[in-house]
């Protein structure tokens, strides 16, 4: 039949993932950090809210438990080392208490978490001056300064759909000069807030007007849990650690446990679940059927590895369709060019631009499935709260616009998961290929080093725990208990998401420690000495690159200039003068370093903090050292009128008040794919002044014109 003529709306399942690393401390009621808190100020209650206001529009919410464990905590009086900060006294905070604010308050999308907001954007400037250390700087700060900043630090986080309640709302109007009063009817807010999350999902449940899934509890890789041997099968020469990781039955206790959290938040028995990172083999299928899961979902990429793996035919579009796995079993097979749209294009976008080009993508894809539209399903799944600070307010633009295309369109129907499972006809699939959401493998938590070390810590662990326990029979059941919720949580994805060289951030030594903690918990339970092994980092010392993650594609003008602020909006960046020190120099010359890629070229863009020293010297040159895939060293020279500027075979440069460099894909790779490592240094004639970044390198994985982005967890 012509879609022209049929009616049959075309299907499309959207699931937001809401998760957070586990952050609670071992024997405490502390949490080790305040991004839980923090996201359920701006995305945890609004997204449901907002999604369930459109009559027409449904989607599934995918929880995972150990967050909810962490929101009830905060509602049972749990603190983080930022709350503390917030709530003391500002006229009490010593020099160094001052400092420490300083350091961390600031830890926002300073685009749209902090420069929307005179009073938080004027204290963020202030306390970025270069002409001081830090102390000196601590002092210049009033104590009604340090009170404005816990206030906005906390405020800042807030979703616009919550500023017109009172407390907010006069905070907002205020802008500053808070009193402590004040100061802490916010904080008290922020608990009440969170006191609402649950029983909101569950309302809006129970009224038909969401979904709710949940992940395994801790967020584990499941497929890594029942056997690390099986990372092979994608990468079959990838360096496994030392010591065969296989538990399925920890991978089965993981399931149950979410299934019972879920009955307790819910009361109903829980029939969907998306696995950490989308990480799906044979035998985490085998075991999710046998806890009564009636749906997952993945990758579309894993869905074409697996057709070739069972010798099935390809169907054109094979992602479109819902596959039955078992019998029993159905799985969804997620768009990322769709669900990556909304991850790192739309951001940079006019909302009503953005939700309009979704729609229309929607409405193509109908066009394409011309007569099957009975049995078909869009699956858009991704991150449902990292994104939204890359946006203006929130996000809340253009999902609103969004929606309500949606809602309106007569040719589209959002659908729950359980929905879409219940509705189509699935086609079979003999077998699945074992990877991850993410390049179809399980690169991220293990091969590296420090990936391998710590998946063999939680190893020889988990076997001290098992060997106690058989051992020591009439033991204190609640330790032995506790003991292995600490290994369950050292199970989590989180840890080795950062381990390795993968993803960078400044908390890496706290996310290490943490793990270790958990590890260590596991002996202190039991009466054990903690081994020496656990009170060593993992950290194989300084990261030997700094990898710039863009959000977004980026074509600049390489003109020198900053035609447009969304010029450069999707590009990763990396501060130079947070960097160890420089060579040969009193003043720093370079402020930072961009990088980002189009389907043509890559560009480099360097910010410069001494743009007036520059000029002043005789013959300054700056050189592109390359340093892979090939070395090669750029030379950025003045042409014959005096400027900044050239171009060559495969790259062009100008320089003005920034400088600018294009280094076209082909002159870097043949593929036009590939990692780029490099660094920029700045001579005045023969000697060396000043490299960025001093002694390392920064890196820019560029995929090939064809590849989709991912969007973390």
């Amino acid at each position: 039949m012509d879609s022209r003529s049929d009616q049959t709306p075309l299907k499309v399942a959207i699931l937001w993932h809401m998760h957070q690393p586990n952050y609670r401390e071992p024997h405490s009621n502390r949490l080790a950090m305040p991004w839980v808190r923090f996201h359920a100020l701006k995305d945890y209650l609004d997204m449901p809210l907002l999604a369930s206001s459109y009559e027409r529009v449904r989607v599934t919410f995918n929880l995972v438990p150990s967050l909810l464990d962490q929101i009830e905590m905060y509602v049972n009086g749990a603190i983080d080392r930022h709350l503390e900060l917030s709530r003391m006294r500002a006229e009490d905070l010593t020099p160094g208490l001052k400092v420490e604010i300083l350091e961390t308050f600031f830890s926002a999308n300073p685009d749209h978490l902090i420069k929307p907001f005179h009073r938080y954007w004027e204290l963020y400037n202030k306390a970025r001056r270069e002409d001081a250390n830090r102390q000196v700087i601590a002092s210049f700060f009033s104590s009604a300064e340090m009170r404005d900043l816990q206030v906005w630090s906390n405020l800042a986080w807030v979703d616009p759909m919550f500023r017109s309640e009172p407390v907010i709302k006069d905070l907002f109007v205020r802008d500053k000069q808070y009193t402590e009063e004040e100061k802490h009817r916010l904080l008290d807010w922020q608990i009440e807030h969170m006191r609402r999350i649950i029983p909101t999902y569950r309302r809006l449940m129970e009224e038909g007007r969401i979904d709710v899934s949940f992940t395994p509890y801790f967020h584990p890789i499941l497929p890594l849990l029942c056997d690390t041997d099986v990372a092979r099968e994608a990468l079959p020469d990838i360096q496994l650690p030392s010591r065969r990781y296989r538990h399925p039955e920890d991978a089965a206790r993981q399931i149950q446990m979410s299934r019972d959290r879920y009955r307790e938040c819910f009361g109903r028995e829980l029939t969907g679940m998306w696995p950490s990172e989308g990480s799906v083999s044979m035998e985490t299928l085998d075991i999710m059927l046998k806890q009564g899961v009636t749906w997952t979902a993945t990758d579309e990429e894993i869905l074409y590895h697996s057709l070739i793996k069972s010798g099935q035919e390809r169907p054109n579009p094979a992602a479109y369709s819902v596959y039955e796995y078992g019998p029993g079993i159905k799985l969804f097979f997620r768009d990322h060019g769709l669900s990556d749209r909304i991850g790192f294009v739309y951001s940079g976008w006019r909302a009503d631009r953005a939700a309009a080009d979704f729609v229309n993508h929607l409405k193509d894809i109908r066009g394409r499935l011309d007569g099957r539209l009975r049995d078909a399903v869009v699956s858009v799944i991704l991150d449902g709260e990292n994104a939204w600070e890359y946006f203006p307010d929130d996000g809340t633009e253009f999902l609103s616009t969004m929606y309500q295309l949606l809602n309106d369109e007569p040719l589209i129907e959002t659908v729950t998961m359980s929905q879409a499972a219940a509705a189509v006809q699935a086609r079979p699939l003999k077998s699945i290929f074992a990877g991850s959401w993410i390049n179809h493998n399980f690169r991220i938590w293990i091969g590296h080093a420090e990936d391998n070390a710590a998946w063999d810590l939680l190893s020889v662990t988990r076997d001290t725990l098992l060997r106690f326990e058989r051992d020591n029979p009439g033991f204190d059941k609640e330790r032995i208990a506790a003991a292995w919720l600490q290994v369950y949580i050292a199970e989590g994805s989180d840890w080795n998401w950062w381990y390795g060289d993968d993803h960078r951030t400044i908390h890496l030594e706290q996310f290490d420690r943490t793990y270790r903690r958990h590890l260590a918990a596991v002996y202190e339970f039991l009466g054990l000495d903690v081994p020496s092994e656990l009170q060593r980092p993992l950290l194989l010392g300084a990261k030997t690159s700094h990898n710039l993650v863009p959000e977004n594609l980026v074509s600049p003008t390489v003109d020198g200039h900053v035609s447009h602020y969304y010029e450069w909006a999707g590009a990763g960046s990396y501060d130079c003068l947070k960097a160890g020190a420089a060579m040969h120099q009193v003043t720093r010359f370079v402020g930072t370093v961009q990088a980002g890629f189009d389907r043509e070229n890559v560009y480099i863009r360097l910010d410069f903090h001494n743009k007036m020293g520059i000029e002043l010297l005789s013959t300054p040159r700056f050189v592109l050292d390359l340093r892979t895939p090939q070395p090669v060293q750029v030379q950025l020279t003045r042409d014959a009128g005096g400027a900044v500027g050239g171009s060559a075979d495969g790259y062009f440069y100008r320089m003005e008040e920034v400088l600018e460099v294009g280094l076209s894909r082909a002159f870097l790779w043949p593929s036009g794919a590939g990692r780029l490592s490099f660094r920029i240094s700045l001579f005045e004639g023969d000697q060396l002044v000043e490299t960025c970044p001093d002694g390392e390198d920064l890196t820019l994985d560029v995929p090939s014109p064809q590849q989709e982005l991912f969007w973390p967890e």
